[in-house]
């Protein structure tokens, strides 16, 4: 992958390399193409047993092996493969999606090897290799042309969508598309050596936020400092009764298993996986599963102008015909003055225009045709209509309106319209039309732009109701942006901010000029990530969107890179998320599905941190009440088993997505998760006083930990009925998959308590009718109207809308 500087001089008769030449240079240089830099799947599974939810069950598992427990040993090194697993296959899923996509992508090229013109792979083309391109054909390589002219799109690479012409000895660039012509051409750089190439060395060094590990980090410090607390009360206490430390072990064993958040990394991959799926059938591709995540708390899109916000085509925008003409007039004379088969984007413009308006008269004869030439400065049509015989010219401004007769001042007028539209991104053709040869009429001008997607304002409409603000980005000149962003519905548009001479806009610059502004104008594709990382900077969660070359290293950057359909593959590589479907629809539905994930996560964390409340009070306050443990270890474990992990299935939940952005301050959550937790605890303590009187669970151990094992489990099960609904939980159906996952929970410790299970002895229907009845009205009942009412009670702004959504926005939780 090389830049050649000794290539033969441009103009002489190309002869290409031999095929051993080739071969021989392909070994020297490599392929051509931007080698893609994937980690070891092995190393990939290696990362999933570090992080903090990782070291506290490697902790359990240490402190297992010191007490020689290894049941509860080899159950820790279960759960930290199940974890392990679930998330590295759930994204090589998505890997291999991104793979199968971008072999879609392959590119030919016609190349000239051994003196004959052949087809072969883009990939193995080398320098000096003497390639043709012609309409239609992705440049596949740096490249000199030797002889031809085209006009080729490079929107890809610049983010602009003027036609550039290329003559012998210009540089055509990888990435660009041929629109117009034919020419041969010499290979000059491949592979990384390209202007394409180079741009990946940004995309690498941009590095995204990654917002899952940061809220599995703070559960799980919350939650150790929950059971730490419990820890240390109950060990002081044990001290100053004269209990041995080695005794306390076990009970520190258990508090530490009924913390650990072992199915929260899982339950956030497979609520992306889930998520992700639902998103595939519409047409959205989710390549780094954190995205579906991040979607829901992403609060401003930065929204490349070509060929995300437009269309990147040009189309007909309107006329300004002389007097005696109308709109109509000039379209149809153009579009008839206009051939298909030139594959030009002014005459393809004219004639879907004229179809879609019905402008043409299809007992039209065209009889002759001549194509742009750049001496005449025109095109030419004779078309023989009801007898009589007309010609059509359409062109530059100054030849057809010369041809036409008019005078200087006249001409100057129209040029002045024709500077003033070209400031608003408008580009001007005139047309002109004679009967026999007779003299020529002057039409009028044809107006061409670059138009928005026609469901361009709706997105930006609906992101704003979902308060998401858009921000546009273009390289374009100002009254360019502005006049794009007023036919879109946005506000003021600004000049990209600028520095002293010599120093670089700083971050707080960039991100106040957005601030003050619906987009930026007369960006460089560079600009494009150095504005994503000011938004980050100042605490803003950014999705962009794009399509080229330029704006991968801002699409890698930013927490949603959002590649839009017909976008180039290393723009897609780039990005997080990639819409398979025309248009920007799917972008809302991201969003959408991407809040209706975190009410899911919400619903789990809540949950969690209750039930951990529950679980770790209950234990250390039975033992320093009974000196005896309620809980044992494998009991613990058939916890976290039988909880934990069917709440995966909270993962296919149905929730109604908020309508404001969200964010994952969970201090408040923990908060009413704690008050929860403490009414729970209560309760279940007085169940289990009751039934140390009734039952006299103090005779037999086995006895004890089954009663105390099916009351933890009950009131874990019912609570998350309730604490899945905002409302009172039956404004709602649970998810079949969630009550069928209850059920069987429900129907498998009913088993445990009837017939035992180890050290767990057998407890007779009355009790095991006691507990489910008891922990169903307390759950489902007082809890139940407890928690829409608890939240004003700690300050929490969670759970106040009428329609059941979590509201969490940064305006009402940045306690």
């Amino acid at each position: 992958m090389t830049d050649v500087s000794n290539a033969t001089s441009i103009g002489s008769a190309p002869t290409g390399l031999s095929g051993a030449e080739a071969a021989r240079r392909l070994a020297e240089v490599g392929p051509n193409d931007v080698p893609e830099h994937k980690a070891h799947p092995l190393a990939e599974f290696g990362r999933k047993f570090w992080g903090p939810s990782a070291w506290m069950i490697e902790l359990i598992v240490l402190v297992s092996m010191f007490l020689h427990k290894w049941t509860d040993f080899w159950v820790g090194l279960g759960l930290l493969a199940i974890n392990a697993i679930l998330s590295w296959v759930q994204e090589r899923r998505a890997a291999a999606a991104v793979s199968a996509l971008r072999k879609q992508l392959q590119v030919t090229a016609r190349v000239l090897r051994d003196g004959v013109w052949r087809a072969i792979p883009a990939r193995e083309l080398v320098p000096e290799d003497v390639i043709r391109v012609r309409t239609g054909d992705f440049t596949p390589a740096d490249a000199a042309i030797a002889n031809g002219s085209i006009k080729i799109d490079q929107s890809a690479l610049t983010g602009e969508s003027q036609l550039i012409a290329k003559r012998a000895a210009d540089v055509i660039y990888s990435g660009s598309i041929v629109r117009e012509g034919e020419a041969t051409a010499e290979v000059s750089a491949t592979g990384m050596g390209t202007y394409f190439g180079r741009t990946t060395h940004l995309v690498e060094s941009a590095r995204p936020k990654l917002h899952v590990e940061q809220v599995i980090g703070r559960v799980v410090r919350w939650l150790f400092g929950i059971v730490g607390i419990l820890v240390a009360v109950t060990v002081g206490a044990s001290l100053l009764q004269g209990v041995d430390i080695l005794e306390i072990l076990p009970l520190s064993l258990v508090l530490l298993m009924s913390a650990v958040p072992v199915a929260l990394p899982a339950m956030f991959t497979v609520s992306m996986a889930v998520g992700s799926m639902e998103l595939a059938r519409s047409g959205v591709l989710v390549t780094r599963l954190s995205a579906a995540e991040d979607a829901a708390n992403m609060d401003i899109v930065c929204a490349d102008k070509t060929g995300t916000l437009t269309a990147n085509r040009l189309s007909f925008a309107g006329a300004a015909p002389q007097p005696g003409y109308c709109d109509n007039d000039v379209l149809r004379a153009g579009a008839i003055a206009s051939q298909e088969a030139d594959q030009d984007p002014i005459d393809l413009a004219f004639i879907r225009a004229a179809n879609e308006r019905g402008a043409l008269d299809h007992n039209t004869i065209v009889t002759s045709f001549k194509p742009f030439s750049p001496q005449t400065r025109r095109t030419e049509a004779v078309i023989e209509h009801d007898g009589a015989r007309i010609t059509i010219i359409k062109g530059a401004l100054r030849t057809i309106a010369s041809l036409a007769g008019l005078d200087a001042t006249a001409i100057a007028a129209l040029e002045a319209d024709a500077i003033g539209q070209a400031h608003k991104g408008v580009r001007v053709l005139a047309v002109a039309q004679r009967a026999g040869d007779g003299p020529w009429a002057f039409l009028g001008l044809a107006l061409f732009q670059d138009a928005p997607r026609p469901d361009s304002r709706k997105l930006i409409e609906e992101l704003r109701a979902l308060g998401v603000s858009v921000k546009m980005l273009t390289g374009d000149a100002l009254p360019v942006a502005q006049a794009i962003a007023t036919e879109l519905g946005l506000g003021e548009i600004e000049r990209r901010p600028t520095a002293p001479e010599g120093e670089e806009a700083s971050d707080i610059r960039l991100a106040r000029a957005l601030d003050a502004a619906d987009g930026l104008a007369e960006v460089f594709p560079e600009d494009k990530y150095k504005v994503v990382k000011s938004l980050q900077v100042v605490g803003r969660v950014v999705g962009m969107t794009g399509d080229g070359v330029n704006d991968a290293p801002a699409l890698r950057q930013a927490e949603v890179g959002i590649a839009v359909s017909g976008a180039t593959d290393i723009a897609k590589g780039a990005a997080s998320v990639v819409l398979t479907a025309e248009g920007l629809g799917g972008i809302v539905e991201l969003v959408k599905n991407g809040r209706a994930i975190y009410q899911r996560v919400l619903t789990w964390i809540i949950n969690k941190v209750s039930r951990t409340v529950l679980k770790s009070g209950f234990v250390t306050i039975a033992f320093l009440a009974t000196g005896k443990f309620a809980v044992s270890a494998l009991s613990m474990i058939l916890l976290v088993f039988m909880t934990d992990f069917v709440k995966i299935s909270l993962a296919t939940d149905r929730v109604r997505p908020s309508r404001q952005p969200e964010t994952w301050n969970i201090g408040p959550l923990v908060r009413l998760g704690v008050v929860l937790g403490i009414v729970m605890l209560a309760e279940a303590l007085a169940l289990l006083a009751f039934g140390w009187r009734r039952f006299d669970l103090g005779a037999s151990p086995g006895h004890l930990q089954t009663f105390a094992f099916e009351t933890l489990l009950f009131f874990a099960l019912f609570s998350v009925v309730s604490i899945r609904e905002r409302r009172a939980f039956w404004r709602s159906r649970p998810s079949t998959v969630l009550g069928s996952a209850v059920a069987a929970d429900a129907f498998v410790a009913i088993l445990i308590a009837r017939f035992g299970l180890g050290e767990l002895s057998p407890i007779p229907w009355s009790e095991i009718a006691l507990i489910v009845g008891v922990a169903a009205i307390c759950c489902l009942g007082v809890n139940d109207a407890a928690k829409v009412f608890l939240p004003k009670l700690v300050g929490s702004a969670v759970w106040v809308r009428n329609d059941g959504t979590v509201i969490s926005s940064r305006s009402t939780l940045n306690s």
